[in-house]
């Protein structure tokens, strides 16, 4: 029996993606949770095989919750579940230890498969996603200005897009204001922006955000 961890903001999609999961005969839900720090928490005192893990979540969000969980257990594997679908999103996600990435518009059949793979030790990324790598790397043309950026000025993008203040995303992730801000204006210099609103403006041009509008 694969034991399986889902984690995700919206308890629509937990419940949805919890009874897929449920339905299949090796598989068994044995907790959901609805944010990243709920999610480390959980793997502190349990160890799920698998953690089916969101990557744009408030809070510590699910770059950050992957990496936290990889160091806490050993024999959790995470994949992770994204609207993104261009660099450096899935790259970084990897890079960071999960196992898997799908899209959030994949096939039940998909998930079912990644899981299996994911179980038996095989990393997986959907078609899609491994063939924009693919070419990404072999087309410098096709360069996002964000594939620069460390994991943790990433993540710290991220958040600053979503309008979390400098203050909250220290107490998010357990760091000073002024590390957060170090990190703020290296990301800055490094993307040639000026502001927050000029980095948002860029993160939406490079489809790393979805307009709201």
């Amino acid at each position: 029996m694969i034991k399986i961890l889902v984690v995700d903001d919206h308890e629509l999609v937990r419940t949805g993606i919890s009874r897929i999961l449920n339905d299949v005969k090796d598989f068994k839900v044995v907790a959901e949770a609805n944010c990243g720090e709920d999610a480390v928490a959980y793997c502190r005192k349990e160890t799920p095989d698998i953690v089916l893990m969101d990557v744009g979540m408030p809070g510590i969000g699910g770059l950050e919750a992957t990496k936290k969980i990889l160091r806490v257990c050993d024999g959790t594997r995470v994949i992770c579940l994204s609207m993104h679908k261009e660099n450096p999103i899935p790259a970084k996600i990897m890079q960071a230890g999960a196992y898997g990435f799908l899209t959030k518009d994949a096939e039940h059949s998909e998930m079912i498969d990644a899981i299996y793979k994911v179980a038996s030790g095989q990393k997986y990324l959907s078609p899609e996603i491994a063939q924009k790598i693919a070419i990404g790397s072999l087309d410098l043309s096709q360069t996002n200005p964000f594939e620069i950026l460390t994991e943790r000025e990433l993540e710290i993008t991220m958040m600053i897009t979503r309008g979390i203040k400098v203050t909250d995303i220290a107490k998010t992730l357990s760091l000073s204001a002024k590390t957060v801000n170090t990190y703020r204006y290296r990301t800055f210099d490094k993307l040639n922006v000026q502001s927050d609103v000029e980095l948002t403006h860029l993160a939406l041009r490079h489809n790393l955000i979805q307009s709201t509008a």
